[in-house]
């Protein structure tokens, strides 16, 4: 039995969808194998039962010979049981096929979202991510499960074509050409299935795309009065949708219509020429009664084949959306060859802006625009490309889990996960206590007594059931728990009040006392109490020292920083 989730997904052949499909088969191989033997079993036992019929008819029934009778309908038995054995089995195999590879799937995901980072957001859109999460993995996992009933569609089609021979050559040829026609009459309707699929799957995962930033700015909208306009536009977009979806069905519907018309023609053509043999007396009363059972089970590798085509249509679209995720590349990479750590204490300089971080100290960075030092934030944590030195040592020669380990970022567009909110700001396992002395700092304690669950209470999807305050002081929270060594703040205090605020600079300064803490804002309560003040003009510090000292000697710090002031009063 495999135990899921798996501890390593492997690595996957990425390079086209059929590879990847190709990939996830040969990852599994022996549960597929034997999936397919047990589906061969299985349909097989199905496919010769019709003989085993005529002749007890004929041996039996026909001779008067309760003897035979007894012998075929103890044989028939067996065949029973054999195919209640093989079909319990050949699902048990299915399943564990179908999970499988979707777990794999969702493995090969999250590896490849955590490994891409900041990247992810930027290069794929949210809807697309969801629609894997939601909608390929069923489809990825049904192309598994099909395989098995397929195999044992083709060897069954080949039995009862060799039976159907041996008792006549005309009904055998009737079949072994039949039914490959058969397939070919519906061949022409998988492209443009395939063409509609795909369209629709990226309508849907823009549709997606759309309703989560709708629900994430919900709050905003309503404040400027553009929620009626976001609304209108997504009715749009869903109806087109709706459109491409109901395209799909028309042509769906059609394949399955055709799966039930075209066998069923087929089975009253073989059973028509049957019956002609059988009054010619050409074939026994028992191989009638046979034949009619052979058209009556061909439906089913019938029905089975073209259900084979269906869905690995849909999981080739389904591979085609995985295979884009995995084949992108973060921006920032480790290095071919690493340097040695730097020591605890190191200083952090980033070359660009001339921004030299002492050790121990709470540094505060202003610009105007923001953008300017939410940059430097990002090379600080080498989350964009640029010349960092820390204790001397090139940011970009270090691997990224040493950076990730000892640097820690926060920036706005930090969110919660969904989970217990216990498990969401304590990611380190730092202890209830070290929580606690976070949300403290962070000003959430009533955030936390509103919640009658308290700790254990359940965050929902990037954390909506919270107003962007608490979220935010939440996710500061959260930061702050982990305790690294170098702690990078992006606009902690942008969604709270002024008293809030200020609780939290006050606070903030006393929890990091002795480690590195470098904030970017432009809110005089922070920066009143900060140790040092870097000011950036065009990306390049121009002004480094007290709060109070640059807003007396530095005119263009004091305008950017009062209007701050009074857009808050």
């Amino acid at each position: 039995m495999r135990h899921l989730p798996l501890d390593h997904p492997g690595t996957a052949d990425h390079r086209s969808p059929m590879r990847f499909l190709w990939w996830l088969i040969t990852g599994q191989w022996h549960t597929m194998l034997l999936g397919m033997f047990f589906g061969i079993v299985w349909m097989v036992s199905q496919a010769v039962m019709p003989a085993m019929i005529g002749l007890a008819i004929d041996q039996g029934v026909a001779a008067k010979d309760t003897g035979m009778l007894v012998k075929w309908t103890a044989v028939m038995l067996g065949i029973g049981l054999v195919q209640a054995v093989a079909g319990i089995m050949r699902h048990r195999f299915a399943v564990t096929n179908w999970l499988t590879a979707a777990y794999r799937t969702v493995q090969l995901v999250a590896r490849q979202a955590t490994h891409l980072g900041a990247t992810l957001p930027k290069r794929v859109a949210t809807g697309e991510v969801v629609a894997i999460g939601t909608n390929d993995l069923s489809h990825l996992g049904n192309a598994m499960d099909v395989t098995a009933r397929a195999a044992g569609a083709v060897v069954s089609f080949l039995v009862v074509a060799v039976i159907l021979l041996r008792t006549s050559v005309t009904l055998g040829l009737l079949v072994l050409l039949g039914v490959p026609l058969l397939l070919l009459a519906i061949g022409p309707l998988l492209k443009p299935l395939q063409r509609r699929n795909m369209a629709q799957r990226e309508m849907m995962g823009e549709l997606s795309n759309l309703a989560t930033d709708i629900v994430g700015g919900l709050r905003v909208l309503r404040g400027i009065g553009g929620e009626a306009v976001f609304h209108d536009r997504y009715v749009r977009d869903s109806q087109k949708v709706r459109e491409a979806g109901v395209q799909v069905g028309r042509l769906q519907s059609v394949l399955d219509a055709l799966q039930i018309f075209l066998p069923g023609v087929f089975v009253v053509l073989v059973v028509w020429i049957g019956a002609r043999f059988a009054v010619e007396g050409r074939i026994t009363a028992g191989e009638l009664v046979a034949f009619y059972g052979y058209a009556a089970f061909l439906m089913i590798p019938l029905r089975t084949a073209t259900e084979f085509a269906n869905k690995w249509i849909r999981a080739f679209v389904a591979a085609r959306r995985v295979i884009r995720v995995l084949a992108l590349e973060p921006e920032v990479v480790d290095p071919d060859t690493s340097y040695d750590e730097p020591p605890v204490g190191a200083e952090l300089v980033d070359v660009r802006s001339g921004l030299r971080v002492p050790h121990g100290c709470l540094t505060a960075v202003v610009s105007d625009p923001p953008d300017d030092s939410a940059a430097v934030a990002d090379r600080l944590g080498r989350y964009a490309e640029g010349e960092v030195l820390w204790g001397g040592v090139p940011l970009d020669m270090l691997d990224r889990a040493v950076v990730r380990r000892r640097i820690v970022v926060s920036d706005t567009g930090s969110t919660l996960f969904s989970g217990r909110l216990d498990e969401q700001l304590d990611i380190h396992d730092r202890g209830p206590e070290a929580v606690a002395r976070a949300l403290r700092t962070a000003s959430a304690e009533d955030v936390l007594e509103a919640l009658p669950e308290g700790m254990h209470a359940l965050v929902t999807e990037r954390g909506r059931s919270f107003s962007g305050g608490q979220r935010q002081r939440l996710v500061l929270a959260r930061a702050l728990a982990a305790d690294p060594e170098i702690l990078v703040l992006v606009e902690p205090t942008s969604a709270v009040d002024a008293h809030t605020e200020a609780r939290v600079a006050d606070r903030l300064r006393e929890h990091r006392a002795g480690r590195t803490t470098v904030v970017t804002t432009s809110s005089p309560l922070l920066l009143d109490r900060v140790d040092h003040v870097a000011f950036l003009r065009d990306g390049a510090v121009v002004a480094f020292g007290a709060h109070r000292d640059l807003l007396r000697d530095v005119p263009e710090y004091r305008s950017v920083v009062t209007r701050e002031e009074e857009a808050t009063v």
